[in-house]
């Protein structure tokens, strides 16, 4: 391996969440009154913290989310992960890999701390993962497309930007990594490669990525 830290990111890349997830989001949208297609979601909003969704729903409506919004989305979809999510097919056995070869990793998600470990204890993937392994936007306070999060899980890992590579399926998480000048890897299984511009590779199947990351 060529990296001294390889930086997952988690909803879509570890766990397969995403249809889950933006499936919720576009019901609860519009039954607030914005009416939202699954489709719409997964354009707008994969990849994104929380502060994101409510920034560009007042900037296009003018309406601002309730309160709850946040509290009530997590417990539907925490709900839905507990009967429905798995692992992304692969990626226990690139963890397994990476751990047998003492190479560093972690996960730099947008979501939650809280969603990150639900998720994980859900499909297994909580042994791969202590505490000084999760990172969140929740630590930084700017999420993707910003450097932040992957600057602060590169400094608490202590590893330079320049040798650590990330592992990312959205459009805001690759340039977010190229932004902390990091290599990434776009993982295309939910999103067109032709959308993962400036990413150093790309991959399809998550059999694929050990190879990169020699």
């Amino acid at each position: 391996m060529r990296y001294d830290l390889v930086i997952f990111d988690n909803d879509g890349v570890l766990v397969d969440s995403e249809p889950i997830s933006n499936r919720h989001l576009a019901a609860y949208l519009t039954e607030l009154g914005h009416p939202t297609t699954y489709e719409d979601s997964i354009r707008d909003f994969m990849g994104s913290a929380m502060h994101r969704i409510h920034e560009l729903i007042e900037e296009r409506t003018g309406q601002r989310l309730p309160t709850e919004f946040d509290d009530v989305f997590h417990a539907r979809v925490f709900a839905a992960f507990e009967q429905e999510l798995t692992a992304v097919c692969g990626a226990e056995q690139v963890l397994e890999k990476l751990a047998a070869d003492s190479v560093p990793y972690c996960v730099a998600s947008s979501g939650s701390h809280e969603r990150i470990r639900v998720g994980h204890r859900a499909t297994g993937l909580d042994r791969w993962f202590d505490d000084g392994r999760i990172f969140s936007s929740q630590d930084v306070g700017r999420g993707k497309p910003a450097p932040d999060l992957f600057l602060y899980a590169a400094e608490r890992m202590g590893v330079a930007p320049e040798r650590c590579v990330v592992v990312e399926d959205s459009p805001l998480g690759v340039q977010a990594a190229v932004a902390a000048g990091m290599d990434v890897y776009g993982f295309t299984a939910m999103t067109p490669a032709t959308k993962l511009v400036g990413a150093t590779g790309l991959f399809a199947e998550m059999g694929e990525l050990a190879d990169l990351l020699r």
